[in-house]
């Protein structure tokens, strides 16, 4: 089972990590090639890869059977890997945009306020705001658990929906199954 999380969590963790690292860097200092929806859709299709390996397991070393709480826990596992994938992609996107890309979304959300008709006062209310997160997300103690924030919910909830689905044998059952 170890190498089935290890070989999912890597797929999932490649899947999610090298468009991240494309993206960021693919996109000047001040604009956003990507977008939140395009990002959580590309999580959505890495761990799809725990649903994968669930299926695969259940119908292959497990005979067709797997209960709610080792689907679960397959799927998480492999959640985790695909997360350490994560955290390093956008550690090495840091790494190399640094703090370019902090400054460029504070520009970016007063921008935005701006055009929305905000006061000068409300503007630099926003980028004081900015600037004080930016200031505590340099620290890695800080800026990892951010990261995790993102990915880490989205692999609960396909682990969850995984498990829930795949303990029925009769939902996808394996090719040649009875179906009876």
């Amino acid at each position: 089972m170890f190498r089935t999380i290890l070989t999912y969590g890597t797929i999932a963790g490649l899947i999610v990590g090298i468009p991240n690292i494309v993206l960021m860097l693919a996109s000047g200092d001040g604009q956003q090639l990507h977008s939140v929806t395009l990002g959580y859709l590309i999580m959505l299709v890495a761990l799809s890869a725990v649903f994968v390996a669930v299926k695969r397991r259940r119908d292959g070393a497990l005979g067709g059977a797997i209960g709610f709480w080792p689907a679960l826990g397959l799927g998480l596992a492999i959640s985790l890997i695909a997360t350490l994938f994560y955290i390093a992609a956008w550690e090495l996107v840091f790494a190399i945009k640094g703090t370019a890309f902090l400054q460029s979304y504070t520009d970016a959300m007063v921008a935005e306020a701006a055009a929305k008709g905000a006061s000068a006062a409300e503007q630099a209310r926003i980028r004081m705001h900015w600037n004080g997160f930016w200031a505590e997300y340099r620290n890695p103690l800080v800026r990892i658990p951010y990261t995790v924030s993102e990915i880490l919910p989205v692999g609960l909830l396909v682990s969850l929906v995984s498990a829930g689905l795949l303990r029925n044998p009769r939902f996808l059952p394996a090719r040649g199954a009875d179906r009876s």
